[in-house]
């Protein structure tokens, strides 16, 4: 069950680019990290240009996304190939080359720690375990 939380500075999107970016999102939490479709959320946030800087520049375009899934789900090999995807994606959305500080990160949460539909997805492994 990943969360995917995508900011977008420096241009906006249309409801198809939304749409895409969401759609190829959930395609990499499934094809990557090996999530269920059904079960993962994508939210985006669009801002300004000027809301974003690295170091003290402001960048023309910009984007950070993170993902946030059980822990010990994933392999170390699985996360890396994710976080290349899910750069080359930025990079897609925002329609120009970013810059190399542009963050994609793999949140791992202990299962006890978060849920969705009112269950933790600790009691939900000790359900399907039973």
């Amino acid at each position: 069950m990943p969360f995917l939380h995508i900011r977008i500075a420096g241009r906006s999107l249309t409801d198809a680019e939304r749409l895409h970016l969401q759609d190829e999102a959930t395609r990499l939490a499934v094809t990557l990290l090996n999530k269920r479709a059904e079960a993962t959320a994508v939210f985006i946030e669009e801002t300004n240009a000027e809301a974003w800087t690295v170091g003290v520049r402001r960048q023309p375009a910009a984007g950070y996304l993170e993902v946030t899934v059980s822990e010990g789900t994933n392999t170390a090999e699985e996360k890396e190939r994710f976080i290349a995807a899910a750069y080359a994606l930025l990079e897609e959305a925002v329609g120009a080359p970013l810059h190399p500080v542009t963050y994609v990160i793999v949140r791992e949460v202990p299962m006890e720690s978060w849920g969705y539909g009112g269950r933790t997805q600790e009691s939900r492994r000790i359900a399907m375990a039973a």
